[in-house]
């Protein structure tokens, strides 16, 4: 193997949760009270930090093994992450999730356990390394769920934010109004 090979969380995963996120908490500055208006904005800017820097953890393989780990600018808040070499790998654990799907975890020669990323774009390339560099099999490994599940969540965040702009701009212009004990 030569070189390192970057696998980041699937870009529709991460529109879907950064969606959904707007979707949930877009409203929120809007039925604060006007006064912390300006501390709930900032509370929700910050936690969207917060969220894309969960989303960015990232996988490196190379010839010496599975780096998986956040990039710098919040790791020492995410003190997540692990690397394992390829000749230490020596097997792939399915566990069953309460959900009825199926993780799996690498397996060490120390015995150790880590998640195998499940979640990642090129799946199937990063399957075929693990393959091609250890003595475990990926036959049979899928996603942890299918890409329809994030594409209806996706499409539902994206009607949640559409209808709530539609109700602001309704507001805005005066074609809805707010009731006479709405705090805003």
């Amino acid at each position: 193997m030569t070189g390192i090979e970057r696998f980041g969380l699937s870009p529709l995963i991460r529109f879907t949760l950064l969606s959904l996120y707007g979707a949930l908490v877009l409203p929120l500055p809007l039925l604060a009270p006007a006064e912390s208006r300006w501390l709930m904005v900032a509370g929700l800017l910050l936690g969207l930090v917060l969220v894309i820097g969960l989303l960015s953890e990232r996988v490196e393989t190379d010839a010496e093994g599975i780096q998986v780990r956040y990039p710098a600018w919040i790791r020492w808040l995410l003190r997540r992450g692990w690397t394992m070499r390829w000749q230490d790998i020596r097997a792939l654990v399915p566990v069953g999730t309460s959900q009825g799907g199926t993780v799996y975890y690498v397996k060490a020669a120390d015995l150790r356990h880590q998640l195998l990323p499940q979640r990642i774009e090129r799946f199937d390339r990063f399957l075929e390394l693990l393959a091609a560099n250890t003595n475990v099999s990926t036959k049979g490994i899928g996603r942890l769920t299918p890409p329809w599940t994030y594409q209806l969540l996706a499409g539902l965040a994206v009607m949640m934010i559409a209808g709530e702009l539609l109700v602001s701009l309704a507001v805005a212009q005066g074609w809805l109004t707010m009731p006479a004990g709405y705090p805003g």
